[in-house]
């Protein structure tokens, strides 16, 4: 295990109990864990995306403001929709967020997932091609925004330009050198991993994936994870890329632990999703040893090269440092980490 990171849904609420009451508490909040994090030593800070609901849902200004105040932590998404996406816009956003980063950014994008409306993305303006579905839609998205990010020009200039331009056709400027290798996929079934290797996509595969075969859900990611590194390999791509996957992992170190997650051992889950059979990864709660011998029986930890561990944010700043702090110290080195 090279690197952890946290991913954090964002989500916020004014009911009784919730330490995240409003949309501005936690954008703020979203920038203070990763400055906790980074202190502790954490390796990344990423965020989930979701449109017309109480949660993140434009990520670009607030991966900028954690890039300002970080300097060593990757900041990224888990994943940004790309039904919702203008790879033009986009391009321009990104690559300004990475260039105030340093070069940090680790950008995931998918198709999405479920969401609150019906076709919300058509409220942003954006239709399937004739002939297209959504996901078509989202993959064509992909496909531009990846072509945006060779930093070929292809806008013809003005002749009578308001300012100088280069010699030849114009790019979309901010360009951050590098951002394309930094470009992860979330890959919901074995046959989007493959095409993500294809098109040369790092790869990012959460807690919810296709049932394919009936197995236990990280016998199935581990297959996933060795389907997309055999497409990678067949790609001939000339660099190593990198595979995630995230868990909601809970070291018990104490009663308030105890009190929020000491519910006894979870199972997968399985059900249909727009009428695809899907299997939800179980969580991981237990006092560190125990959490230990559990987690080495993970075999999609085990092929991934980092992992993202999914926090209650609606619990505030202080007790999400505390579970980073307690996984670092008690859990992390036995799997691998440092």
């Amino acid at each position: 295990m090279k690197k952890i990171g946290f991913l954090s849904f964002g989500h916020w609420s004014p009911e009784r109990g919730s330490e995240v009451r409003s949309a501005s508490d936690v954008l703020l909040q979203s920038i203070e864990l990763a400055v906790a994090a980074e202190e502790l030593g954490l390796d990344g800070a990423y965020y989930r995306v979701h449109h017309f609901a109480r949660q993140l849902g434009s990520p670009f200004p607030l991966l900028a403001a954690v890039g300002a105040r970080t300097s060593r932590i990757e900041i990224g998404t888990g994943v940004i929709d790309m039904r919702y996406e203008n790879p033009f816009y986009m391009f321009e956003d990104a690559s300004s967020a990475d260039l105030i980063s340093g070069g940090r950014l680790q950008l995931g994008i998918s198709r999405g997932s479920p969401e609150q409306v019906i076709d919300g993305w058509r409220h942003f303006g954006y239709a399937p091609a004739e002939g297209e579905d959504a996901s078509d839609m989202a993959r064509r998205h992909a496909m531009t925004f990846l072509e945006l990010l060779d930093g070929k020009g292809f806008a013809r200039p003005n002749p009578r330009p308001m300012f100088p331009n280069p010699p030849g056709l114009l790019r979309l400027e901010p360009y951050s050198e590098g951002l394309k290798r930094r470009i992860w996929w979330g890959a919901g079934s074995d046959a989007t991993a493959k095409w993500a290797a294809a098109l040369g996509m790092n790869l990012q595969s959460s807690t919810l994936k296709d049932d394919e075969t009936g197995e236990a859900f990280h016998v199935q990611q581990a297959k996933q994870i060795r389907a997309y590194r055999e497409a990678w390999a067949e790609a001939g791509h000339d660099w190593t890329p990198r595979v995630s996957v995230s868990r909601s992992i809970f070291p018990i170190m104490n009663d308030m632990d105890r009190m929020y997650f000491g519910r006894g051992k979870e199972t997968d889950q399985v059900g249909f999703i727009n009428d695809t059979r899907s299997i939800f990864g179980r969580g991981y709660a237990d006092e560190p040893d125990r959490l230990i011998e559990e987690l080495k029986r993970d075999e999609a930890i085990a092929e991934a090269d980092t992992l993202l561990i999914t926090v209650p944010n609606m619990l505030g700043v202080d007790y999400n440092a505390h579970v980073i702090e307690s996984l670092l110290t008690h859990v992390a080195p036995a799997l691998g980490w440092r």
